[in-house]
């Protein structure tokens, strides 16, 4: 999920009752919620590596330890610091318990990020295989809206209370909290049953007259009953919505259809790479293709994930995200290799 959903998700926790059993809860709490994406800073190691290492570690049941541990610190100095500027806490903060709520945090990060279609590897380093529930998008508007409702709800309504000359509580907001996490839960087995019924029409038709190999349905961000589906067969990958609600698939004749490109020396050489390698052991429904580069200069070898492409996007032939390249020589050594689109034109120019 992307940081604000993860940050709100602590806030609601935190608000929910336990910022009412030791000081500094719901600060813990918050911080909590988001600390594992701090693997970003890999990327300044460069794109690949970053890459490599994106929803590694820090998104690991062996991480997570680790990563309440630093949270608990980081709060502990501020608590130190804000104590020598004369500041007192409304209660007394409790090391131990906010540790155990730090790594609640931690945990929740890695089941919300689990939910969406990018995966994460819980198990690493002893098994890394990508898991990935395929039901969220990961920017969702409307578990965004259930839990800023939850939290500016309560608010409001103090304010209303202020104004008749009703008592001020000592904790707000609880009740906002708990209905917020209620929608999400809601909202996360709605997601589910639908994508259950998505899955089940797609395997029960054929393409292009063979059967499915595999299929899978995709999250839209609003839409609970439209998915992007992307199917495998022998000889091909077809990209294609599908309704839950009615159980159509491709009901307006949308469908993209890639064939599987030929293996060549040039498209070996390129998996070989590193970032080949990380990518391929990412990727769903991975598509390469190759290019040769202007003047001669060697080939440009593509990566992309179906599982990233809806049907608008391969209609008007968009870009497609989250792509990886690998340049090699005429000698098929690799010079380069890089994620993203932007990056690639660059150096076509």
């Amino acid at each position: 999920m992307e940081p604000i959903t993860h940050l709100l998700t602590g806030a609601c926790v935190g608000r929910a009752g336990l910022n009412r059993t030791t000081g500094l809860a719901t600060l813990t709490m918050v911080l909590a919620a988001e600390a594992p994406d701090a693997d970003v800073l890999y990327f300044f190691g460069g794109s690949v590596t970053g890459f490599a290492h994106h929803r590694g570690w820090t998104h690991s049941f062996l991480g997570a330890p680790v990563v309440a541990a630093a949270v608990v610190t980081a709060v502990y100095g501020l608590y130190r610091f804000m104590r020598w500027r004369g500041w007192k806490p409304r209660s007394a903060p409790r090391w131990t318990l906010l540790y155990v709520y730090a790594l609640l945090m931690a945990l929740m990060h890695i089941l919300q990020d689990f939910t969406n279609n990018y995966g994460v590897r819980p198990l690493a380093p002893f098994n890394p295989r990508w898991y990935s529930w395929d039901i969220v998008n990961i920017i969702d508007p409307i578990m965004l809206a259930a839990l800023m409702v939850g939290l500016a709800g309560p608010g409001v309504l103090n304010l209303i209370k202020e104004e008749v000359g009703a008592g001020k509580p000592q904790f707000r907001g609880r009740g906002g909290a708990l209905f917020a996490l209620a929608c999400l839960a809601t909202l996360v087995l709605a997601r589910d049953f639908e994508h259950r019924r998505a899955v089940t029409a797609l395997n029960s038709v054929m393409y292009r007259n063979q059967d499915p190999l595999r299929v899978s349905a995709y999250p839209f961000a609003l839409n609970l009953f439209t998915w992007g589906g992307v199917v495998e067969t022998h000889d091909l990958f077809q990209i294609v919505p599908v309704n839950s609600a009615s159980g159509e698939v491709d009901a307006q004749s949308q469908a993209r259809t890639r064939f599987k490109p030929e293996e060549t020396p040039v498209t070996l050489a390129a998996k070989k790479s590193r970032l080949g390698q990380v990518y391929l052991d990412w990727a769903r429904y991975p598509l390469v293709e190759a290019e040769g580069l202007p003047r001669h200069a060697g080939y440009r070898v593509r990566f992309q994930d179906l599982r990233f492409t809806y049907v608008v996007d391969a209609a008007r032939n968009a870009s497609p995200p989250l792509a990886g390249y690998v340049e090699l020589d005429p000698q098929l050594r690799v010079i380069d290799e890089y994620m993203g689109e932007r990056a690639a034109r660059s150096r076509a120019r």
